[in-house]
């Protein structure tokens, strides 16, 4: 099988989930090619997994205005009622006002870019990571190309403006959604007609256990670690509110938060005026390597969110045997079990949260429980392998037009990939 993968920026160091899905798919014989609307900045190149990706993605922007006239005339030479068609289709999916007019065409001439290196290149089937403007891009090229896509479906945006997105439009034309979660399925479910569900695929993110070795939970819990943006939706405010309350009873607290973002700078201000600059420190974006280290140090996985998918550092944190503390919204309860290998509290709560760490912090056996548990979940759930050999059980039988369950039995997914290395 030789396919496409396209995102808006890839290798993003905050998307190392489809570097692995990438790496794994080709691990397992399939030929996948990357495609990345835009050019990742040096920022995002934080170790040798996306220096290399990077090295051999094709970037769409910045366009060589010849070529870019090249490719659509070679698309409406070869078949100008497909190109026209697509062109419609652009039209009737454009964001409203005259700025969605003028992204919409952004859109088509980049489609145009990428449809013409697709069929050039002989690939198969475009897969797409996220819904907004690069699904956009793949729904018009595989419209232009003649060729099929699919998509992965993630949220928390894309469910803020679905009409904006045209979510509707981009599930009804393509070949399968991968949905991470049965939450994340629902939401897709709303704007897709009841007879076309079957296309909706649960496809968890995963990761490998293998990589994570166990964290002793026997020492003194101090340590606390969050890794993921700063942004808005992720709410580290709250965990510093929760660890200004926690300093008088625990002196040694200490938070390490991994990761950048555009709310940066207000972060570090607000940990100085609660007087936490000696317990909270900012270490910026990290290797997937180095991430694994700060795993190693810590007691407590902490992420607040208001928003979210199901984020993938806490899976990576469960498979290193760390205990997490989330907030109960969207698809986390279906990784995380309360009381089982971790807590969920209510978002926005920072006397729940700071109430969840102390009874972690002062509890090792709990800790050690928690850690197992959670170990546990992602080796059965959430193991990127078998993930990966679902999606390609999925992604294969809809190229041969057969249905498969909303989530394949593994069994089935492994037999197909013997048969087909075989």
């Amino acid at each position: 099988m030789r396919i496409a993968y396209l995102t808006g920026e890839y290798p993003r160091a905050t998307d190392t989930f489809i570097q692995r899905e990438v790496m794994a798919l080709r691990d397992k014989g399939v030929e996948v090619q990357t495609f990345s609307v835009r050019r990742t900045g040096d920022e995002h190149i934080v170790g040798p997994e996306q220096k290399a990706e990077r090295d051999r993605t094709y970037y769409i922007l910045p366009v060589n205005p010849a070529f870019l006239l090249l490719a659509h005339l070679t698309l409406l030479l070869s078949s100008p009622t497909r190109y026209l068609s697509a062109l419609k289709l652009a039209w009737t999916t454009r964001q409203p006002g005259l700025k969605g007019n003028f992204y919409q065409l952004f859109y088509f001439l980049e489609a145009g870019i990428l449809a013409y290196e697709i069929r050039n290149r002989q690939i198969q089937h475009l897969h797409n990571h996220l819904s907004d403007s690069s699904c956009t891009v793949a729904m018009l090229a595989a419209a232009l190309g003649g060729f099929t896509y699919s998509f992965t479906l993630h949220g928390p945006y894309i469910f803020f403006e679905p009409y904006r997105w045209r979510l509707d439009r981009k599930i009804e034309r393509a070949l399968f959604v991968g949905c991470i979660s049965h939450f994340c399925r629902s939401q897709a479910m709303i704007f897709t007609p009841m007879e076309k569900w079957d296309r909706l695929h649960i496809i968890h993110c995963g990761v490998n256990p293998d990589l994570f070795d166990p964290v002793d939970s026997n020492t003194p819990g101090q340590q606390l670690l969050y890794v993921g943006r700063l942004a808005a939706n992720k709410g580290l405010p709250i965990l510093l509110q929760s660890i200004a309350s926690l300093q008088s009873s625990h002196p040694e607290i200490t938070l390490t938060v991994v990761g950048d973002g555009e709310e940066r700078a207000i972060l570090e201000q607000m940990s100085l005026q609660l007087g936490l600059q000696k317990r909270v420190k900012f270490v910026g974006y990290k290797s997937q390597a180095e991430v694994r280290q700060y795993l190693q140090q810590t007691e407590i996985f902490v992420l607040p969110s208001f928003a979210e998918g199901i984020p993938v550092v806490l899976m990576e944190a469960m498979a290193a045997r760390v205990p997490v503390v989330a907030t109960q919204i969207a698809g986390v309860s279906e990784l995380v079990e309360d009381g089982i290998s971790g807590y969920l509290i209510p978002p926005g709560d920072p006397i729940s949260l700071a109430k969840r760490i102390e009874i972690l912090l002062d509890d090792c056996q709990l800790r050690s429980r928690f850690g197992a548990s959670g170990r546990l979940k992602i080796e059965q759930e959430f193991n990127l392998n078998q993930e990966v050999e679902r999606l390609y059980c999925v992604m294969s039988s809809a190229l041969q037009g057969k249905i498969e369950p909303i989530r394949p039995k593994i069994q089935d997914c492994q037999k197909e990939f013997k048969t087909t290395a075989t």
